[in-house]
């Protein structure tokens, strides 16, 4: 793994100067992902916050070659830019070198919308990394709930009342969907947690095939918490174990970070204003059964990994 006086010579993906909100972390999911290649990268993205924000024309954030897709085609598009490469290249039309082909999305361009071309991508096996910041909601249309969304949680379509309390339904387990596709590697992370991403992005380089990172991406307008935390949300969100550190290699499941302490799931929820509505008394059992299905899928991923 590169260590940071290597990682601080390489020259960064993304230029200051883009118009991402001040404590957004997907800025810091792009940049430690795409510094952890020493080949150069080819670069995809979806419809979102991270689009919206890097790509106002005229201008453009980017240090590599960059394509934006629609919402739903990311996977799609970098599967068709990784497939010309190959058929480029075996005839002799563009030179043998190694290039990475990187594709991003946010939880709704890739939860829900653009679902189906990343399934396409893993299952056609394109030689491709996937890169979803989840969020946790659509942030860049008005936080509107995904199927990445929490349990409790208040958008602007799960809104919280006298009838509702915030969404009704788990969120979806993205990563165990990618697992179940039987790719060569699928990693869920932080940008917190800068050695772990940065060990598994490398990881992924190094190997041939499709692979997919599910990175935890705090949001700090659509969640309500104030903009310093950020990097304290990723870490409270794997200390009590809501989004779990781990990697799956060739179907073999490893943890990759164990809390010290295991804190309770409260710790996470009370500094986020989407959450404060559970903290009544009339609404404290939701709390409690979301504590349950925690430690429900902690137990699981410790058995699945053996622990």
């Amino acid at each position: 793994m590169s260590n940071l006086k290597q990682l601080a010579t390489r020259r960064a993906p993304l230029c200051g100067g883009h118009r991402a909100c001040a404590g957004c972390s997907a800025p810091n999911v792009v940049r430690q992902v795409l510094m952890a290649s020493a080949d150069p990268v080819v670069v995809g993205s979806a419809t979102g916050c991270l689009e919206v924000t890097t790509t106002i024309f005229p201008y453009s954030a980017w240090n590599v070659p960059f394509v934006h897709s629609a919402f739903e085609n990311a996977g799609a598009s970098v599967s068709g830019i990784e497939a010309a490469y190959k058929s480029l290249k075996k005839q002799g039309k563009i030179a043998d070198e190694k290039i990475n082909f990187v594709a991003f999305g946010g939880d709704g361009g890739t939860y829900d919308i653009g679902f189906q071309s990343l399934s396409g991508a893993m299952e056609r096996g394109h030689n491709l990394l996937y890169v979803c910041y989840d969020n946790g909601a659509y942030m860049n249309t008005g936080i509107q709930r995904s199927s990445a969304t929490p349990r409790g949680a208040m958008t602007t379509t799960s809104p919280v009342g006298k009838v509702v309390q915030g969404k009704q339904q788990q969120r979806k387990d993205l990563t165990a969907c990618m697992v179940a596709h039987e790719i060569p590697y699928v990693a869920q992370t932080t940008p917190a947690h800068w050695r772990d991403l940065n060990a598994k992005a490398e990881y992924a380089f190094s190997i041939d095939g499709p692979k997919f990172m599910n990175v935890l991406a705090p949001c700090r307008l659509g969640w309500g918490f104030p903009m310093e935390l950020t990097m304290e949300m990723c870490r409270l969100a794997a200390d009590t174990c809501f989004w779990p550190l781990y990697e799956v290699v060739d179907g073999r499941y490893k943890l990759t970070y164990t809390p010290r302490e295991k804190k309770p799931i409260e710790d996470f929820l009370k500094l986020q204003t989407r959450f404060r509505h559970l903290f009544r008394p009339e609404n404290e059992h939701v709390i409690a059964e979301i504590q349950q299905e925690v430690d429900r899928k902690w137990e699981r991923l410790q058995k699945l990994c053996k622990l």
